[in-house]
């Protein structure tokens, strides 16, 4: 078993490269589902996700061809109806298959997801949307088996902003009879790099007043299209630097993708300096306490809670997280207890009493954002850390080690 050993204490400085937004590539290469013709994106991570996603694709009968950060996607053998269950329940992404399968076949037949264990994360909403959209939904063991001669528009309001259920009904309703109208839409910045590529594809997609209007299209076409920056990756080594005291530049990135978590650095006295395309974080102020609530786009972000705890934890003073998104998020605060971090959680609300310094412990990444929460944490702690369970951070974090190591990180990855 491979994992990380990293000693820690030491600042990082310097400019590290950010990827392609794995959240971004997901749906984007589902999209190529949509149509015959070939889909070229551009900007796709080397992650683990990324490769079950285009493993899923592929057992569907599409043609795969990957060269460095490019994908092109076409049509290869006759499109299936089912993907092979083993790509699925690795990850819930795949799940999107389902409406696009639908759309151009009539019929899908998909095993319920995996992925990481952060609540509960129901699918109702997606199976609510293509309902409406007219579809049979049968739910049989363990998937769901989704048919339609030919799905029709419907206005769809949605509880909540859930991204997942907005980029599953949208790619749907874009081969849909008639007009869609989704409520409540989710609008991430990844939600909306997907509504750019469906248009580039022929789709007719509106966004206004928090709603997505579909005009839906017989057939779609190729594309070619680029996955924006990563901001959650761009985050957790902003972060990273806070944390070790230290001065780095992530390059490559849209700074108003990140405008609340950098508000929150910038009142917890951090330097914060943007360009264009890069965003330099350096030793401010002595850091300040804060409280701060998840919430979807432009709110503090759920992914990046598990690093601003790891922070909070050296940080004098009270802070408080309340987590609003996935029920089950602060399961990794056990092993920042161990380092000798001060938190108490009571159900979604963690309160962090910071200590002067954290020591190096063992511990193994139960997800990918509280993966990379240890990973900070053993940055900043004195001694040798040890982190395994590698697999959820290569989930979705492009050559962590080479690029902490390119800013000064004491990280090497060990079998």
């Amino acid at each position: 078993m491979e994992h990380f050993v990293i000693l820690g204490g030491h600042p990082l400085s310097g400019v590290i490269p950010i990827s392609g937004a794995k959240n971004a590539a997901l749906p984007a290469c589902v999209a190529s589902l949509l149509t015959d013709e070939q889909l070229v994106i551009d900007h796709v991570p080397h992650l683990r996700d990324v490769s079950t996603i285009l493993s899923t694709i592929s057992s569907l009968g599409k043609r795969v061809v990957r060269d460095e950060t490019r994908v092109s996607i076409a049509g290869g053998a006759d499109l299936r109806c089912q993907p092979q269950a083993l790509f699925v329940e690795q990850m819930r992404a795949s799940f999107l298959v389902l409406g696009p399968l639908v759309a151009r076949l009539g019929r899908a037949v998909v095993p319920l997801p995996g992925g990481c264990k952060i609540g509960a994360r129901p699918v109702d909403l997606h199976l609510r949307g293509l309902r409406a959209l007219g579809a049979q939904v049968r739910e049989e063991g363990d998937s769901v088996t989704v048919i339609a001669e030919r799905l029709h528009g419907a206005k769809i309001s949605l509880p909540f902003p859930s991204v997942g259920a907005t980029e599953q009904i949208a790619m749907s309703a874009c081969l849909a009879r008639g007009e869609t109208v989704i409520e409540n839409a989710a609008w991430e910045p990844e939600v909306a790099n997907l509504v750019d590529l469906l248009n580039k594809m022929g789709g007719e997609i509106e966004h206004a007043d928090g709603s997505l209007y579909i005009r839906g299209k017989g057939v779609l076409h190729g594309a070619r299209h680029a996955v924006i920056p990563d901001r959650m990756e761009a985050g957790t080594y902003l972060i990273a630097s806070a944390i070790t005291g230290g001065d780095v530049t992530v390059q490559g990135v849209i700074p108003e993708d990140l405008r609340s978590p950098l508000l929150i650095l910038s009142e917890m006295g951090f330097k914060i300096e943007e360009t264009n395309e890069a965003i330099r974080l350096a030793p401010g102020d002595r850091p300040r306490p804060i409280s701060t609530i998840t919430a979807p786009y432009p709110g503090f972000p759920t992914d990046l809670q598990p690093p601003f705890v790891a922070l909070l934890s050296l940080v004098e003073g009270t802070s408080t997280v309340e987590e609003r998104i996935f029920e089950h998020r602060f399961t990794y605060t056990a092993a920042l207890r161990k380092m000798g971090a001060m938190i108490e959680v009571n159900e979604r609300t963690a309160v962090i009493n910071g200590v002067s310094k954290l020591h190096a412990t063992t511990a193994s990444a139960p997800d990918i954002r509280a993966g990379a929460a240890l990973v900070l944490a053993a940055l900043a702690a004195r001694g040798e850390s040890k982190i395994d369970n590698l697999e959820q951070i290569d989930r979705g974090y492009e050559r962590m080690v080479e690029k902490l190591q390119g800013i000064g990180g004491r990280i090497e990855r060990v079998s």
